[in-house]
C-alpha cells in the first residue's frame, strides 16, 4: 500500500512538471506583440516630393507684399535718399540747387503727379537740413493778393526769373515696379550736365497707400 501512495505522489509531480514545460514551451513559442510607438510615422519620400512640387510652382508676380503693421513713411525714404545724395556728393557745400519734379521714365519725359511733386517738396527740406542753398525758382518777384489768398508761387515762366539762379538742378524719374515705385534721383551741374550726386530707392505701395498718395498723373498747365 505504501508503495502504491509513493507511485501516486511520483506520477503526480511528473504530470505537473510536464504541465509546466508544456506551457514554458507554448509561451516561448509565442509571438511577441510588437509594441505599438506613440511616435507618428511619416513617408520622407512623400514629404520630399511635396516639397518639391511646391517649389516648383511659379510665384505670382502679381502678389504685393503689405505688412500688417509697419512705421514707415515716405519721409524716411526721402531721408534715406538724401543722405545718399549726399554721401556721393562731388561738389563744395555752397552749391545752390533747384529741385523739380520728379518725372514718368517714358517717352516724353514730362510727365509728373502727386509722387513726382511730392517727392521735389521733400528733397527741399531735407537737403536744406544737410546744409546745402536751395533754391526755388517758382517764387516770383511780388506777392499777388486776390479773395482766395496771398501767392508768392507761380508756374507762369514769364512771371519768374528770367536768369540763371542755380548752378545744379536735382531732378530723378519714377518707375513703375510690381513691388512699388523705383525712384531714380540725381543732382546734375547745369553748366557742364555732370551728374555730382545720385540715389536709388524703391518706395514700397504700402507705403504710398498709407500716405494717400495717387499715382495718377499730374495735370499741370
Amino acid at each position: 500500500m505504501g508503495k502504491l501512495i509513493h507511485s501516486t505522489k511520483l506520477l503526480t509531480v511528473g504530470w505537473v512538471i510536464s504541465i509546466l514545460s508544456a506551457c514554458s514551451m507554448t509561451n516561448d513559442a509565442a509571438p511577441v506583440e510588437p509594441v505599438q510607438s506613440t511616435t507618428s510615422r511619416y513617408d520622407l519620400t512623400q514629404m520630399l516630393k511635396q516639397v518639391q512640387m511646391n517649389s516648383a510652382e511659379p510665384l505670382d508676380s502679381g502678389a504685393q507684399f503689405s505688412p500688417n503693421k509697419h512705421h514707415k513713411t515716405l519721409v524716411n525714404y526721402v531721408e534715406q535718399m538724401a543722405l545718399d545724395l549726399v554721401d556721393t556728393m562731388q561738389t563744395e557745400l555752397d552749391t545752390s540747387i533747384a529741385v523739380t519734379s520728379f518725372v514718368d521714365l517714358d517717352a516724353s519725359l514730362n510727365n509728373s503727379s502727386q509722387l513726382g511733386n511730392q517727392l521735389s517738396e521733400s528733397f527741399i527740406h531735407q537737403l536744406q537740413k544737410f546744409g546745402y542753398g536751395i533754391v526755388d525758382f517758382k517764387t516770383t518777384d511780388q506777392i499777388t493778393m486776390n479773395p482766395r489768398g496771398d501767392f508768392v508761387f507761380s508756374r507762369d515762366i514769364e512771371q519768374l526769373a528770367d536768369q540763371r539762379i542755380a548752378s545744379h538742378v536735382l531732378s530723378g524719374t519714377l518707375i513703375y515696379r510690381s513691388n512699388g515705385v523705383e525712384v531714380n534721383a540725381r543732382i546734375i551741374d547745369i553748366t557742364s550736365k555732370r551728374v555730382v550726386a545720385s540715389s536709388n530707392k524703391i518706395l514700397p505701395y504700402y507705403v504710398l497707400n498709407n500716405a494717400d498718395i495717387h499715382l495718377q498723373r499730374a495735370s499741370i498747365n
